[in-house]
């Protein structure tokens, strides 16, 4: 976000990604799992759940001004999230990018794939 809104520079975010992967590299080298998990959906589907939110009072809390205005820069957050996603994915510590139109079944994707990464450490 603060890359898209102009909150930092390109150095920064730069060293940023750096950063983290030093972080997580420090982490694998110590024995740690390490799941990072992008729930992805498309752009219909953001548009079905905000108007969702808005008919629906016990959800409407969760959408805000900022959410309509962010939708907007769709393009330029999809740029910044692919960046990030290549420059953050390594060996220890990859990105699994879930496809999550449909929520039960990123929901399942996630446990699965948690589940299994615990399994393999356990050698079971």
């Amino acid at each position: 976000m603060e890359r898209v809104e102009g909150f930092s520079t390109e150095e920064e975010w730069g060293r940023a990604y750096r950063e983290i992967n030093e972080f997580e590299k420090i982490l694998y080298d110590s024995g740690a799992i390490i799941l990072k998990f992008w729930l992805h959906i498309d752009k219909e589907t953001q548009l079905e759940r905000f108007e969702s939110r808005l008919t629906d009072p016990e959800k409407r809390w969760k959408i805000t001004e900022d959410d309509w205005r962010n939708r907007n820069r769709w393009d330029d957050y999809e740029i910044a999230v692919n960046e990030m996603l290549q420059k953050t994915s390594t060996l220890g510590a990859p990105w699994i990018v879930v496809e999550s139109n449909d929520k039960r079944y990123s929901r399942i994707k996630v446990l699965k794939t948690v589940a299994e990464a615990i399994e393999k450490e356990l050698g079971t």
